[in-house]
């Protein structure tokens, strides 16, 4: 069997101490394949999203092992963390974390211009990445010309213009309704069903998770459970080159 392509081994994480420490994480172990479509839940506190900051190499564990791709990321320095994530990791935030006064392909370039590619390689490669995510011919529109769903689709091709591996959504439906929370599920599933980029997301929302093959659910710093999604919803292909109006 192929090795997993993210393993979290009695990975703890302890903020504080003496009469304020917190155990935010407590010896958990967690392995995620290749292609896996994962929803990660549980009440507030309950550590979800230290493990996201974990796995984002946002944040190191205080004891335990973190191996991406085999490597051990608990081991790499600030600065090598902050290339494994340019290189491999894309996020998706709940906010939309959009910069207000710039267009959406210049919002979509930032991670490229990060990276130190060329203005024409980051030109084409965030109109292909808006154009995966049904928003080709809103280039140049700014985030305050776009509904919250088009931002959120913004905020996606930004995290995929980088071909990553994996994406991070933390709350990607938080600030959206209904209909626009389904679209926005439907492109995840269509990026990881035809595009076999491996998806983690943080969601307190069942119908959401609903949409992953896997659930993994956190109570009290543990993995309380982690089972299989023996239904998830099907999401049709057909859409994300349509978006829609503001």
């Amino acid at each position: 069997m192929n090795a997993p392509l993210i393993q979290l081994v009695g990975v703890s994480k302890r903020y504080g101490s003496g009469a304020s420490e917190l155990l935010a994480l407590k010896a958990i172990d967690l392995s995620i394949s290749a292609g896996e479509f994962v929803a990660i839940m549980g009440p507030s506190g309950s550590g979800k999203s230290t493990a996201m900051n974990i796995l984002g190499c946002l944040d190191t564990p205080t004891t335990g092992q973190y191996l991406f791709k085999g490597a051990h990321v608990e081991a790499l320095s600030r600065d090598q963390r902050a290339r494994l994530r340019r290189r491999y990791l894309g996020f998706v935030f709940q906010g939309f974390n959009l910069l207000a006064r710039t267009s959406a392909q210049e919002n979509v370039e930032l991670p490229l211009l990060y990276r130190g590619d060329n203005a024409a390689a980051r030109r084409l490669a965030a109109q292909k990445a808006l154009q995966a995510v049904g928003l080709g011919g809103w280039e140049r529109h700014t985030p305050g010309e776009l509904s919250g769903g088009q931002q959120q689709r913004v905020a996606i091709a930004r995290a995929i213009v980088t071909e990553p591996a994996v994406v991070l959504a933390d709350e990607p439906t938080g600030n959206l309704d209904t209909q626009r929370s389904h679209e926005i599920m439907g492109l995840l599933v269509a990026l990881n069903r035809d595009h076999g980029i491996t998806v983690l997301m943080v969601t307190h929302e069942p119908d959401m998770a609903a949409y992953a093959h896997r659930m993994v659910h956190f109570v009290d710093g543990r993995v309380a459970s982690d089972a299989i999604n023996p239904n998830p919803v099907i999401a049709a292909p057909a859409g994300l080159g349509v978006a829609e109006t503001v």
